[in-house]
């Protein structure tokens, strides 16, 4: 059985040891999980193994034998942003790691599809046809393709693949795809290196858990010897029962925010009031239109009916409008829907600050967008080289951050969650609920979408669920177990 062994690895970048005497083994037919806050070291040993970068001390062992300065042939690493020529075909794409087939002197279409098919049926997406441009499938489509593509390559098929945050961007029955995959490989004799954010993965495919915390090896052990809680605490240092702070009772108080039979996109005849200071959780499945009614109060989708009030006033036109009245909004989709990548952190929080915080008309006060950016930063605990890096080379759960400081910079009297955890560690994790937590205790009403039930749970003061556009239940969350708020979202009827 083919065996990998890291031997007090260590990369240092300038002063600071991203893996500091790193030590674990990978086992060919073993699922491996590697986990870890962000600036752990994952994404660093993850371009070792690649043999992007070499250790500046220790190394790796294939099978007991010399010390050596790269994991040598048999990997492959697919990372979580694939890269791909969307212009070409899937079967063109799969093959662009392996020699075209030819005849005559011409690429053979017929058996460049042939082979490519074939190597999807290895792995079970027959839905696939390798004739299509790879632009149209989905991200979970084309993780596989990718994967497929690894059989093509003359020679033995690879003994170890590191996933690198695989399912961020896919659909539960895509995820549930993909692990069918992940088991096959398996079967086959293949290791995974499963690198993930995700606990609830981790304790379905993983046998086998390693967590680093600052570029140190926190622990590495069997699953079954360990569980949720504890590799937490490995992963953060603090015990899982401090996710969520304690809820209080928002004092009463008029609604802040009436929403009154709004009709926008596919929702329909939505009521919904918020207090000062309340989490109101919006559940429901996939489709069910939460999104939809976030980007409809704040005014990003067209009403077709109904109205939404702020503290007793019509809500404004416009979206800046809204924002200065003192709603605000973190989006679901960070990167295409809420963050100019390319910007510096300052230019991402200050945006729609900008006009509040001019002493002239069109004049920005840049010395109070700076005070802004420094005191927000501040606020929800970024971590970051300075206010002029550009947010593109943020994490994700500091991306994330972003968001949420460009959100609080002007106050806001309403906030609009859309998945606000999504896609980030543990560590930050705690530090957005924390945040959220504090907000309501200062008088910030919240709307909180969210697909995650424990957060749900933890979070909320009451749950609205939704159902095929429409508001199904409300109810306050006294004693709400998983099980019943999952039971409610596909129910048309409250349990007893």
């Amino acid at each position: 059985m083919t065996e990998l062994t890291l031997e007090n690895v260590t990369r240092r970048y300038g002063t600071v040891a991203a893996l500091d005497g790193v030590s674990l083994r990978l086992r060919a037919g073993e699922v491996h999980a590697l986990m870890g806050e962000n600036g752990a070291g994952k994404s660093t040993l993850i371009r070792l193994l690649a043999g992007l970068e070499a250790p500046d001390a220790g190394g790796f062992r294939r099978n007991g034998g010399a010390l050596q300065t790269d994991a040598g042939p048999g990997l492959r690493v697919l990372h979580q942003e694939l890269t791909v020529v969307p212009a070409l075909s899937v079967a063109e794409n799969m093959h662009l790691g392996a020699p075209f087939p030819t005849r005559l002197g011409l690429i053979d279409w017929r058996r460049l599809n042939a082979r490519a098919a074939g190597a999807l049926l290895r792995l079970g997406p027959a839905h696939i046809d390798p004739a299509v441009p790879i632009s149209r499938l989905s991200p979970g489509d084309r993780m596989l393709a990718r994967i497929a593509a690894t059989l093509l390559a003359e020679g033995p098929p690879p003994w170890l693949y590191v996933l690198d945050e695989p399912t961020a961007a896919l659909t539960a029955a895509e995820v549930d795809r993909l692990m069918a995959v992940i088991a096959e490989l398996r079967a086959a004799g293949a290791g995974i290196l499963y690198v993930s954010h995700r606990m609830d993965e981790v304790m379905r495919i993983a046998s086998h858990v390693t967590v680093l915390r600052d570029g140190r090896l926190i622990s590495s052990q069997p699953l079954a010897a360990t569980n949720e809680a504890g590799i937490i605490r490995d992963m953060t240092g603090r015990d899982l029962s401090e996710l969520f702070p304690p809820r209080e009772p928002p004092p009463a108080a008029p609604a802040i925010l009436q929403v009154e039979r709004l009709a926008a996109g596919a929702v329909r005849d939505i009521n919904i009031n918020l207090q000062p200071g309340e989490i109101l959780g919006l559940a429901g499945l996939s489709g069910s239109g939460r999104g939809v009614l976030l980007q409809a109060i704040l005014g990003a989708v067209p009403l077709q009916a109904g109205r939404v009030r702020l503290a007793g006033q019509p809500r404004a036109r416009s979206i800046a409008g809204a924002w200065a009245q003192g709603l605000a909004y973190v989006p679901r989709e960070r990167r295409s829907e809420g963050l100019m990548l390319l910007q510096a952190i300052a230019d991402n929080i200050a945006l729609p600050h900008l006009g509040r915080l001019a002493r002239l008309p069109g004049l920005a006060d840049r010395p109070a967008a700076a005070r802004l950016v420094e005191r927000e930063s501040a606020r929800v605990r970024l971590r970051a080289r300075g206010p002029a890096q550009a947010v593109g080379e943020l994490s994700g759960g500091n991306q994330q951050k972003v968001l949420f400081a460009r959100a609080l910079g002007g106050a806001p009297r309403v906030l609009l969650l859309d998945e606000p955890t999504r896609g980030v560690d543990v560590g930050a994790r705690f530090d957005i609920y924390r945040l959220i937590h504090a907000l309501a205790q200062t008088g910030t009403a919240v709307l909180l979408a969210s697909s995650d039930l424990p957060e749900l749970l933890g979070l909320s003061h009451r749950i609205a669920v939704l159902q095929n556009g429409r508001l199904a239940h409300q109810l306050p969350n006294d004693g709400l177990t998983e099980a019943q708020l999952l039971t409610l979202c596909y129910a048309t009827k409250a349990p007893a």
